[in-house]
């Protein structure tokens, strides 16, 4: 069974039923899942769910739909990596990073597409549909053809090319809009009144995003039961980080982890930079930006959460920080060359933004640090191409590798010498 006992807004409160919308009638606030907590809290013990699956299915208790239904391909319980390397260069005693590369479809995506896509079909809808940077889009495209339903993704037109790929190999309809994120998203919030489709992001958005909170559950339950006291997220939409912070509460309200008031820090590139730089006016008032920058799968010029996540900064004592495309490229390498995670542009901006609030002061060396790497880098290689070392080239003999060897400037890369 479930234990979501009904939608609530965020804004005004008001209650709904578990239906497929996602907006208030009354204010036009976010619809959110709430649970019957007193329920959980009878029912739910970490013995219960370390004899679940090793996936996010196993915290199936804490999720709108039952996992016997689930749409499942292998998501979840990614590594927790204690990235000794990387701490070191940084000064951080004990940082640990939350792997989601690993997860089927290459990102963080695939969790809150597995609810999304299970919820869809409770509700008998037959067509998967979604706005989407890229890793939202191969997801879905992935999760429809596993429950066998039709999927038709909109995406700005000059997104990667491996993204592209990473959705069309699953068959379909993929649908290239000459536009920004922002655009695309307003065509489907405008076709989802139109067609009978789940769109996951727009009304099917309430259970969608209580997808991300599985990342909380895990790194807690992977740090033996024990919340971080500081997490570094990206931030896009600003969903990702305030459900990772929900994740946290409700695990401390059922009684499973000590409320440690962990600090929630987000990371933006620059170029679209919309929550930080509310942030930085020390304002709750988002100011929608035109995007310019490499970290596409971050480039939401009008974030729906972005009010909500500069609620969990300020809540929380967190931070925001925004990076340039050159701290991005330099965080993608950084990472590699120190803990072997290829990312792709958000975990550039999540390792840059770490490293500019380590400068800043802002990240204590001895507490206990999440940052978490949402996406790999075989999908954006042309961030971080052109900045690449060249490879040697030699002959098929021992004096023509002596020779170019010899004349390299350094055999290492930078961050291990």
């Amino acid at each position: 069974m479930s234990f979501a006992k009904n939608l609530r807004c965020r804004e005004c409160g008001r209650v709904y039923p578990l239906d497929p919308i996602h907006v208030c009638e009354f204010c036009f606030g976010p619809l959110e899942v709430f649970y019957d907590y007193e329920a959980l809290r009878r029912t739910l013990t970490r013995e219960r769910i370390e004899r679940g699956p090793l996936s996010m299915w196993r915290y199936a208790d804490l999720l709108p739909v039952t996992a016997e239904a689930a749409v499942d391909i292998g998501t979840g319980y990614t590594p927790l990596i204690r990235a000794s390397q990387l701490g070191r260069l940084l000064g951080l005693e004990r940082l640990y990073l939350k792997n989601d590369c690993q997860n089927p479809t290459w990102s963080f995506k695939d969790r809150v597409v597995s609810l999304a896509v299970t919820k869809a079909r409770e509700f008998e809808f037959d067509t998967l549909a979604c706005a989407s940077t890229g890793n939202l889009a191969n997801s879905v495209a992935a999760h429809a053809a596993r429950a066998g339903m039709d999927a038709i993704v909109f995406i700005p037109a000059d997104l990667e090319q491996g993204k592209i790929v990473g959705s069309s190999v699953y068959g379909p309809t993929l649908v290239a809009v000459d536009g920004s994120y922002d655009e695309v998203n307003r065509l489907c919030s405008e076709l989802s009144d139109k067609h009978p489709w789940a769109f996951v992001n727009i009304n099917m958005r309430p259970y969608y995003s209580e997808g991300s909170k599985t990342l909380a559950y895990e790194v807690c339950e992977q740090l033996g039961w024990r919340s971080p006291d500081h997490c570094i997220v990206p931030l896009a939409s600003g969903s990702l980080y305030t459900k990772i912070y929900k994740g946290l509460k409700e695990l401390a309200w059922l009684g499973l982890v000590e409320w440690r008031g962990t600090r929630m820090s987000g990371a933006q590139a620059a170029g679209c930079s919309p929550i930080v730089e509310a942030w930085e006016r020390q304002s709750f008032d988002i100011k929608p930006q035109k995007p310019n920058t490499i970290a596409k799968s971050l480039a939401i010029g009008n974030p729906a959460d972005g009010y909500h996540a500069l609620k969990v900064m300020s809540q929380s004592g967190g931070q925001g920080v925004a990076v340039s495309d050159d701290e991005v490229v330099e965080g993608i390498k950084l990472l590699a060359e120190t803990e072997g995670i290829f990312a792709e542009t958000a975990g550039g901006v999540v390792i840059a933004g770490l490293r500019r609030l380590v400068e800043r002061g802002l990240v204590d060396p001895q507490e206990l640090a999440v940052a978490f790497i949402t996406g790999a880098g075989l999908k954006t290689q042309e961030a971080v191409a052109p900045r690449l070392k060249p490879a040697l080239a030699v002959q098929p003999n021992i004096a023509s590798f002596e020779n170019a060897f010899s004349e390299q400037a350094s055999a290492l890369p930078a961050a291990r010498k």
